[in-house]
């Protein structure tokens, strides 16, 4: 038998590819430890590789699905019990719901500065992160004795009345919260924050003592809700309320995408639709979704699927921290039965929480969210979900699950990738404007 040689073209074209992906991967390491610069932080995927927290063993694309769709179960019991006002939120019998940050940036915390990897969350609003001495807690943690400008906040200040559940450990505010499947016991503190380049004096958070759970993110936490100890509320003179944020792609773990913070640098050329507001869950960051297109055809979704109820906390939020959009039953419903009829008599199946998946081509183009003001149309990569052979594709969105309270539609950050989505909090509106955010 000859031997098989590549042809000189071919060996070329193989030489360039594993000269590309070294390329890519320096170039991606290197970013790792690139300072961020002015109002600018770097946004990482959970799973990238500047990511401590990346799995030990790559997950087939099977096991990767199933575990984000087990992470969404455990953020949208969390969602739920911030709408209904509960203080403890049910966990899914049976076994146990993980919750993990799926966007990271970096932050340096107290004199001299220490670097943490926290989870950017819209829907919350004190930040928080391990200290030393937590139970519960991971091996990295912030070492409050050694910054000289860390101190504890006393239990008669307004901040300590602004925390769920505070109390009084001595002369300490303490507090108590639920997050995902997960308890955590902290002391109010201040200290200095770095946000890239821009240093926050006496900011005010949660230093964690105890933690339960797995749900909580390893390293802290950075609230950018609407509530009055959130970021935004912190720092008005500043960044005058205003942020935000472009998602890397799930299929580009190798790059970061970026949050701006404040009005500077922002995107002029940007679509706007209206934050509603809850005055009951104000952290949350509601909108006015008025329908949706699976193509160009508008779906038949009652419009009290989509209505916005302060009193209920029905409605659609926009979520960094939920991976799939889930709607309620009968807004899904119309749209999986849409995106079924264009497919024909194309077999459909399942994976987990999915049930319109196939092993065929997807034939519907684009699928679009009608806000008031503006129309988002998502391509495929933004509602689609492949396997890694390319062999299975799902509509990458579900159903509300049915044993929560079942009221709040979330768009979630599969949808918002490559996306600018910017929330301007003092003109109570959020822009969206396509970017590659890679």
């Amino acid at each position: 038998m000859r031997p098989a040689f590549l042809h000189p073209l071919q060996a070329a074209l193989l030489a360039l590819s594993f000269l590309f992906l070294s390329l890519a991967q320096g170039q991606s390491l290197k970013s790792c430890t690139t300072p961020d610069q002015g109002s600018t932080l770097q946004v990482y995927h959970v799973y990238s590789q500047c990511s401590p927290f990346k799995p030990k063993t790559p997950l087939s694309w099977e096991e990767s699905v199933l575990q984000m769709q087990s992470k969404d179960e455990a953020r949208l019991l969390f969602l739920s019990s911030l709408v209904a006002g509960r203080s403890v939120v049910p966990v899914a019998s049976g076994r146990q719901i993980t919750q993990s940050p799926t966007y990271i940036v970096r932050v340096k915390v107290g004199t001299p500065a220490q670097t943490l990897l926290v989870a950017m969350d819209t829907s919350n609003d004190a930040g928080w992160v391990p200290c030393n001495g937590c139970v519960g807690c991971g091996s990295t943690v912030f070492e409050s004795t050694k910054s000289t400008t860390f101190k504890n906040v006393g239990c008669g200040s307004a901040q300590c009345q602004q925390v769920p559940g505070p109390s009084c450990l001595g002369s300490t505010c303490s507090f108590n919260l639920t997050y995902g499947g997960s308890t955590i016991a902290a002391n109010l503190s201040q200290d200095t924050i770095r946000l890239a380049a821009d240093p926050v004096p006496n900011y005010t958070f949660g230093c964690i003592q105890k933690a339960t759970g797995s749900s909580v993110p390893p390293q802290g936490l950075l609230g950018l809700g609407r509530g009055p100890l959130s970021l935004l509320s912190q720092t008005q003179n500043l960044y005058q309320s205003t942020f935000s944020y472009c998602l890397p792609s799930f299929k580009s773990l190798n790059f970061s995408g970026s949050l701006r913070l404040g009005p500077n640098s922002q995107p002029k050329n940007i679509k706007y639709t209206q934050l509603l507001r809850n005055p009951r869950r104000s952290s949350l960051y509601y909108v006015n979704l008025i329908g949706i297109k699976v193509g160009r055809r508008v779906v038949g979704i009652p419009p009290e699927a989509l209505a916005f109820n302060p009193t209920t906390g029905a409605g659609t939020v926009i979520d960094s921290g939920t991976v799939f959009t889930r709607l309620v039953q009968p807004a899904y419903i119309a749209v999986r039965d849409e995106f079924r009829r264009r497919m024909g008599n194309a077999v459909v199946s399942s994976l987990g929480g999915f049930d319109t998946c196939y092993t065929v081509p997807v034939t519907v183009p684009t699928l679009t969210f009608m806000f008031s003001g503006m129309n988002v149309t998502l391509p495929q990569d933004n509602f689609l979900i492949h396997s890694t052979a390319g062999s299975i594709t799902c509509l990458a969105m579900a159903e509300a699950p049915t044993n929560v309270n079942s009221v709040l539609n979330v768009i979630a950050n599969l949808q918002q990738q490559n996306h600018r989505i910017l929330f301007d909090v003092p003109n109570s509106r959020l822009g969206v404007a396509r970017e590659t955010c890679t």
